[in-house]
């Protein structure tokens, strides 16, 4: 007798050489609900949403077939019901934004991307340097 999950793979590649396009506010909502809850379906992903994103079914459904597209998210079909996963976790997919940032507006240099980020008021120096203590007792 077949098992009633079926594994689909849309495609062979990993995160890391892979250029994930930025996600708009819905997007994200919808792999906030995902990362949080490990899996869902389309009705969990649109009941989750519904205050701040009301939409039908299947608009979520064609959401998370583009999320999947695009290397978010894969699925696996359970009965007839397609159930959503995130490819990475949250960490990962917000270090490879962070790196493309980085490369986009300081042509790859961390220095100057962190420099920019207290010249700017969005980080103080007190910041800086727990964040430099914190870094350096991870080594």
């Amino acid at each position: 007798m077949h098992s009633s999950l079926i594994d689909v793979t849309v495609c062979d590649v990993t995160l890391r050489s892979m250029h994930l396009k930025p996600l708009t506010k819905l997007q994200q909502a919808i792999l906030d609900y995902i990362w949080s809850n490990t899996r869902a379906t389309a009705e969990q992903v649109r009941e989750a949403i519904a205050a701040e994103h009301p939409l039908k079914e299947s608009s979520i459904r064609t959401l998370l077939r583009r999320l999947e597209a695009q290397g978010y998210l894969t699925h696996a079909v359970e009965g007839q019901t397609f159930v959503y996963s995130a490819t990475a976790a949250r960490e990962s997919i917000a270090a490879g934004a962070a790196r493309s940032v980085i490369e986009r507006f300081w042509a790859g240099s961390v220095e100057q991307f962190v420099l920019g980020m207290v010249n700017e008021n969005v980080l103080t120096a007190a910041q800086l340097e727990k964040l430099a203590r914190k870094v350096k007792d991870a080594k």
